[in-house]
């Protein structure tokens, strides 16, 4: 997912993103543990969708908190 598309999302819909992409990675790094799957590129890419995610949750706090000072 790129950031542009995730930038348009709006908070509830970016909390929601996190949830469902951390439940994704759960469930295949179970079905590794299971020998069921070996994509391990999927679980990279969505490691860094999660890490896309929390860094724009983080930029928009960061820039409410500077709004209210």
């Amino acid at each position: 997912m790129k950031s542009d598309k995730i930038r348009n999302l709006t908070d509830v819909e970016l909390k929601n993103q996190e949830g469902e992409l951390a439940d994704q990675l759960f469930k295949l790094k179970f079905q590794m543990n299971m020998g069921q799957t070996e994509s391990l590129k999927k679980v990279r890419g969505l490691r860094k969708d999660i890490a896309r995610v929390k860094t724009i949750q983080g930029e928009r706090s960061r820039a409410a908190a500077a709004e209210k000072k």
